[in-house]
């Protein structure tokens, strides 16, 4: 509806439930200029007022006539139904109608479609009583006769014909019918019976041959009972000699005698073959059955032997080399059985299983009397293990006559498996259960012992003549590499072979992972003893670079003369010792832990190299980069225009950048004494007075000089932003330790708390030469000490996992920590001493003078972590990196 104003309102508001006329009349005058409007407003309305009126009428008129014609539809309808519930009443009551006129008319024919089925019924009954009466006296006949061939198919018609009159049992002609048929049967089965007894007691077999085959078929028709009762009898008759011969009570039924009872069962056999399996039918399988009585037999009287020999008290003990041999020629015997019954059907024996899904009959049948008293032959590998160890260790690591190769492995390792494997699927025919489970932890105890024993020894320093020791050649040690990893993959598969061959029920006994674990521990000891060769050449450089004037320095020039000297000594050592490494994930974690050594040597030298100016600090980070540099060639050195690896590139660069943060704070001058402050809050990142104070020392201020920065470093320190910093950083746990005194022990801490600090710190292999910076300081002497060789890489086992970045484990003595959580090592000197006294000492008395079980720990915790981080590089241990350079 148009309004004054022009505009027109909303169409539904006039049909909304809550329309208020105030408002709209609001909305419609909101002017008083729109007053004058009112005329054509109102006439406006009349006029909608009387079109709505209209609509209504005409609504109210077309509802009237559809309703009175919806009225006179339902009446038609229901008129319809009505008419159509007449037609069916009267359709059914012609239906019912129908039915009994037909019934009326069928009874006839009912009643005598009955009468003839009762008397067909009569009929065959007693055509069938006439037939069963016949055959009755026929049978009798024949049975006083010994026909038995007419027997049997007569036997089986009266049996079928007796089942039809089970219902007229109440009528007592066929009740007595009945009992004469089941008194015939039973006369049958004891005059068969009694004529077997008769022929083979009076040995006329050969003469009485064919009634008794016929006789048998009797037995068949007789049934099951009847049939077992023949078989039982004759195996017991066969096996009367046998067992009064060999009556375990008497010396013919000892052990030593056992192959004649397996002789004496193979005449037995041929006897059969040649006269006796003529007169049995082929389904019956008499020879197995007596195979089977017979071993059931042997089963017992070996029980009973062995269990009287276990017994005695005259001290003599079960012989084991008797007991083997017993069981071995009894382990053939059954296969020689099983292998003759297993080639023909079994239907009759085992029902519905074919010959190809059976089980085996005679597997076990009567070595499980054995099984008892296996674990004397357990006992027995372990010994013979005992005296196989010694003689591993007394051998060379490679034979003299053979040519060494990158991929050769220690042969005594190949030999120990080997034996292993015959072991294993000797006892997997024995037992697969307890036995095989004590064989497993047989393997395990020795596993640990070659690891511990061989392995780790050859990687030992050892006495040669004049000297206390001498480190071991460089072939030598590849070969301990390359044999703990073939021993690690071995011990795997070994577990698995295990697993598939022994009962389910013990499945769960079987651990060889902690075996496997300490010769991935032995693979990373042989790894640091290659870093440490490495780390030995390199010790002349690091003298040069602390004889360096680093403080007189005006002006940075060109790499330092120690450096292009360290890089050619690395390299050419890593050229021969990765040209030896055949696996990529070694070669991997070798340059790993050479990188993470050479970082830690150098942030540890740094702390010997003061005062360091800032041209010396800016120098030293020049030098670094170019060390940098040319570690990331090192893992390719050997393959020309190889790009190397985009992983192994990042972890030189994360490993390196741990020494930035010690430079960059020595490149900032003292002046003005607020930069030098900063620079140490942001690199270094502690709040330590101690730390701060020791570094201006480094940096070589003098003590007057130093008082008015450690008043600027308390008041900067306390700033809300340094709130969230470390009261002592971990870079400088030296200065911490020991106010940077050039010690053996202050150094090794350094280089452990440099090997966890920041975010920045590389983690995994390179940690586990956290501790190798130890021996790459001052404190060297002057000629290299063999022995210090083999004590890094013993106390690296024996002291416990700690230095490689990990709890303390198997049960050593945890080092002390500096307050920013770093490992510190004793202090006394005696006791570093004692340590490698005892680890020398180790090896020469394994048994007596060594934590076996400590030792053992902690081989399996340092191959855990070495196994976790190979998988990190690509290695076959699981994960990949983004650059995919761990091809295994």
């Amino acid at each position: 509806m148009p309004q004054a104003n022009g505009t027109v309102p909303k169409p539904s508001s006039l049909d909304s439930a809550e329309y208020n006329p105030i408002e709209h009349l609001n909305a419609i005058f909101s002017h008083p200029s729109t007053l004058s409007s009112i005329s054509k407003t109102s006439s406006a309305l009349s006029k909608h007022q009387d079109e709505i009126e209209r609509e209504i009428s005409n609504l109210v008129q077309r509802q009237s006539i559809s309703d009175v014609q919806s009225v006179q539809s339902i009446q038609a309808a229901k008129n319809d139904l009505a008419e159509l519930f007449r037609k069916v009443e009267d359709v059914r009551a012609r239906a019912l109608q129908t039915e009994e006129a037909i019934t009326e008319m069928t009874a006839d024919i009912k009643r005598l479609d009955n009468t003839k089925r009762n008397l067909t019924l009569s009929m065959t009954a007693l055509k069938r009583l006439q037939m069963l009466t016949t055959a009755y006296e026929q049978l009798r006949g024949l049975s006083s006769s010994r026909q038995y061939r007419d027997c049997a198919q007569l036997l089986q018609a009266v049996i079928q014909l007796m089942a039809h009159f089970k219902s007229y049992r109440s009528i007592g002609q066929i009740a007595t019918l009945g009992r004469n048929v089941s008194d015939l049967q039973r006369e049958l089965l004891e005059q068969i019976c009694e004529d077997f007894e008769v022929t083979f007691a009076k040995a006329e077999v050969a003469q009485r041959r064919g009634m008794l085959a016929e006789a048998c078929l009797v037995m068949d028709s007789l049934g099951d009972n009847a049939r077992s009762r023949l078989i039982t009898w004759y195996c017991n008759t066969q096996l009367r000699e046998y067992r009064q011969v060999f009556r375990s009570t008497e010396e013919a039924g000892s052990l030593d005698n056992i192959s004649r009872r397996y002789a004496w069962f193979r005449r037995m056999l041929k006897t059969y073959d040649d006269e006796h399996a003529a007169m049995f039918p082929a389904h019956w399988r008499m020879n197995e059955m007596l195979a089977n009585a017979f071993c059931e037999g042997t089963r017992e009287d070996f029980r009973n032997i062995l269990s009287r020999s276990v017994r005695r008290t005259d001290g003599h003990s079960l012989d084991v080399d008797l007991l083997l041999s017993c069981l071995q020629e009894t382990l053939e015997f059954e296969h020689t059985l099983e292998r003759r019954f297993s080639n023909t059907s079994r239907a009759s024996i085992d029902t519905f299983s074919s010959d190809s899904e059976r089980a085996p009959v005679f597997s076990q049948a009567i070595s499980e009397a054995f099984e008892p008293y296996l674990s004397v032959w357990v006992e027995a590998q372990d010994k013979k293990l005992s005296t196989m160890i010694p003689q591993y260790r007394q051998q060379p690591p490679k034979p003299p006559d053979e040519e060494f190769s990158s991929q050769m492995v220690i042969p005594s390792s190949i030999e120990l498996f080997n034996f292993y494997r015959l072991t294993l699927a000797q006892c997997a025919k024995l037992s697969r259960g307890a036995r095989l489970v004590e064989l497993s932890r047989v393997f395990a105890k020795y596993l640990d012992q070659y690891a511990q024993q061989v392995l780790l020894f050859y990687v030992s320093e050892r006495s040669s003549g004049q000297t206390p020791s001498k480190t071991p050649p460089l072939e030598d040690t590849i070969l301990v590499l390359n044999t703990a990893d073939y021993c690690f993959n071995t011990c795997t598969q070994l577990e698995e072979k295990i697993k598939g061959r022994i009962d389910e029920s013990v499945n769960g006994s079987i651990d060889l992972q902690s075996q496997a674990d300490a010769f991935m521990g032995i693979a990373s000891a042989t790894v640091r003893a290659l870093v440490r060769r490495v780390e030995v050449d390199v010790e002349p450089t690091w003298r040069e670079m602390r004889n360096t004037g680093w403080s007189k320095m005006e002006s940075v020039g060109d790499q330092s003369s120690w450096v292009g000297e360290m890089l050619r000594r690395i390299k050419s050592r890593c050229e021969e010792i990765l040209g030896m490494l055949h696996k990529q994930q070694y070669a991997r974690a070798f340059c790993d832990n050479l990188v993470d050594m050479i970082a830690n040597a150098f942030i540890v030298n740094i702390f010997q190299c003061k005062p360091i100016s800032e041209v010396g600090a800016e120098q030293m980070l020049l030098d670094s980069y170019v060390l940098k540099k040319g570690f990331e060639e090192l893992l390719t050195i050997n393959a020309s225009n190889t790009t190397p690896p985009a992983g192994y590139i990042k972890r030189v660069n994360r490993t390196m950048s741990r020494i930035d943060p010690i430079l960059k704070t020595l490149q900032v001058r003292p002046s003005p004494p607020e930069a030098l402050v900063q620079a140490y809050l942001i690199h270094i990142a502690d709040k330590s007075d101690t730390n701060f104070r020791k570094f201006l020392d480094l940096r070589g201020l003098r003590k007057q000089d130093q008082s008015h920065l450690m008043d600027l470093f308390q008041a900067h320190r306390a700033s809300p932003r340094n709130e969230s910093l470390p009261q002592s950083s971990a870079l400088l746990a030296l200065l911490a330790a020991g106010g940077g005194a050039a010690t053996n022990h202050s150094a090794a801490a350094a280089a452990a708390a440099a090997a966890a600090a920041g975010p920045t710190i590389a983690s995994g292999i390179g940690s586990l030469s956290s501790s190798a910076a130890t021996l790459s300081t001052s404190n060297l002497p002057a000629r290299f000490d063999p022995s210090v060789f083999g004590n890094a890489i013993m106390n690296a086992a024996r002291d416990g996992v700690d230095r490689f970045g990990t709890p303390n484990l198997g049960g050593s003595t945890p080092l002390p920590q500096t307050p920013s959580g770093a490992m510190s090592p004793p202090t006394s000197q005696a006791q570093q001493q004692q340590q490698q006294h005892a680890s020398r000492s180790s090896f020469e008395i394994p048994a007596a003078a060594m934590g076996t079980t400590n030792l053992n720990e902690n081989l399996r915790n340092i191959g855990k972590f070495f196994k976790r981080d190979l998988g990190g590089f690509g290695g076959r241990f699981g994960r990949q990196v983004e650059d995919g350079g761990g091809a295994g």
